[in-house]
């Protein structure tokens, strides 16, 4: 009887570990919602874009338009504030959560938080505590472990370049953990720091897109435009966000700025290849581990394009480690068609974000389908809790945890309508937002406030604020209460708006580079 008994409750664990998929978690850095071939671009990244063929892809997916508070709400499932910013002082981790529920936890790449992640629940870690780095060299910042690790010239018998070696450290966690089809779960959080400046790559990858940009910006984004209504990821009925103020038409500058700006824009291409051919060798290995069907696989961005002309040493090739060239504005509003404004921005082209989700054992969606229901990195969180069989905690350590923020997106992947948020926050700086159902309430830089009906103009060209003040007020008071009393913001970030605030300018920046 008692071995019977055994037999039954180990056949139960057996029953309910099957149902718990491993779970990849990739984020890019900087990437604008147009970048990946699947969502619009040029650029070649065919296995994201088999991800999405096979999977799930999203039209309203959102980021906090910024790195380190992108990653927070990736981490906790809370507004950025409300976790305790880079302390996350009032959240708990991914990695918290899922490891007392039997998951290995693991992540490579960019932290850009306080401490390190081996403090926060990750039981391995390598890559760099920084923001960006030179991704030839390095920093001082890269630790393997929590220990201090040097970067060496080459690694695994090819150069260092951060990207491949991001890949490298994961596909040893893999290795080290034994993962195949008896092993406990893991959970691997991948940060590629590419392609955030400073634009850098290997010159055989950068001349791969060698003239792919003479057209210039204003040919890219109607291309990009175009295929994205084809391919049915942005409706006709949103149209093209008109080439920004700041932004010269291409035919308007000096052939000599047109070869310079062709040649930054290869780079970055290049950068966004190699994160794609990087996603390959992780799919491949899961494959050959007999593990890749029972595997969740998320690929995201912290951001939009990035809009900070910081270029230095512009003589110098790109695959030249004393280099440090960005792209500006110009390529950015291209990154992010259909969309305005950028990175840091709290419109749509800052914080609209690709989301592929692929699970072969797990989606019941048809393969190669979109889902046009919101959704925010608030998400992920109460998402891998539902499916780790997890629970979420009222503390942890000294941490009081504030409480969850985000809604599971199971009902997604089943193919269901999911009960939608009924307010979802944004703010960076004095960048500002929210959006209720169709509605959206937005403000940038401090300037009044703009209202868009979401479900009709997702580009944001049809400011309906003074057509609609009681819908403002009643969106602006909501957003003051959940910045005072969630967020807990100080008064410099409850200034309100100025109704006659100028045009503001990127061409040429001059903001703040903390927190990048």
């Amino acid at each position: 009887m008692k071995i019977i008994f055994t037999i039954l409750v180990f056949l139960v664990y057996l029953s309910i570990s099957a149902k718990r998929p491993n779970i990849v978690l990739i984020m890019a850095d900087d990437l604008g919602f147009s970048d990946l071939g699947c969502y619009g671009s040029e650029i070649d990244t065919p296995n994201l874009d088999n991800l999405a063929k096979c999977g799930l892809r999203f039209s309203q997916f959102y980021n906090t338009a910024k790195c380190h508070s992108s990653r927070i709400s990736l981490l906790t499932g809370l507004y950025c504030d409300q976790a305790g910013s880079a302390s996350l002082s009032r959240g708990a981790t991914i990695a918290e959560v899922l490891k007392p529920a039997g998951y290995s936890t693991w992540m490579s790449g960019k932290w850009h938080l306080s401490k390190q992640p081996t403090d926060f629940g990750f039981q391995k870690y390598w890559g760099h505590l920084s923001g960006a780095c030179n991704f030839f060299i390095g920093d001082n910042s890269f630790r393997l472990n929590g220990e201090d690790w040097t970067v060496p010239k080459n690694l695994n018998g090819k150069p260092f370049y951060t990207t491949h070696a991001i890949t490298d450290f994961a596909l040893d966690f893999i290795r080290e953990g034994k993962i195949g089809k008896t092993s406990n779960p893991f959970f691997l959080y991948v940060a590629y720091n590419a392609p955030h400046y400073p634009l850098h790559a290997p010159k055989k990858d950068v001349l791969k897109y060698s003239g792919k940009y003479d057209g210039g910006w204003d040919n890219l984004r109607n291309a990009r435009y175009a295929k994205q209504i084809s391919n049915s990821i942005i409706l006709p009925k949103f149209k093209l966000s008109p080439r920004a103020p700041h932004v010269p038409s291409w035919n308007s500058i000096k052939q000599s700025e047109k070869l310079w700006e062709a040649d930054r824009m290869e780079v970055f291409a290049a950068m966004v290849d190699l994160v794609d051919q990087n996603i390959g060798r992780l799919i491949e290995d899961l494959k050959r581990r007999k593990v890749f069907d029972d595997t969740l696989f998320l690929f995201c961005s912290d951001n939009g394009g990035c809009p900070f002309e910081r270029t230095r040493g512009r003589n110098l090739k790109p695959w030249d480690p004393n280099s440090y060239w960005t792209y500006d504005a110009s390529w950015s509003q291209a990154s992010n068609t259909p969309f305005r404004l950028y990175k840091q921005n709290q419109h749509e082209g800052g914080i609209s974000s690709p989301l592929i989700a692929h699970w072969p054992n797990g989606l019941r969606t048809e393969a190669g389908s979109i889902t046009r229901q919101p959704a925010h990195l608030i998400d992920f969180m109460a998402t891998f809790l539902e499916l780790g069989h997890a629970k979420y905690p009222k503390e942890v350590g000294d941490r009081i945890i504030d409480p969850l923020e985000g809604r599971s997106l199971t009902p997604i992947f089943k193919g269901k309508q999911r009960r939608e948020h009924e307010t979802l926050y944004f703010r960076f700086g004095t960048d500002r937002a929210l959006r209720q159902g169709k509605w959206k309430l937005v403000s940038a830089k401090g300037g009044k406030w703009e209202l868009y009906d979401i479900e009709n103009d997702r580009t944001e060209l049809n400011d309906l604020s003074a057509k609609f003040p009681r819908q403002v007020s009643a969106m602006a008071s909501e957003w003051f209460n959940i910045a005072q009393n969630k967020e807990r913001l100080k008064q410099k970030g409850l200034t309100p708006v100025k109704e006659n605030l100028k045009q503001f300018s990127f061409r040429k920046d001059t903001s703040d580079q903390l927190n990048e």
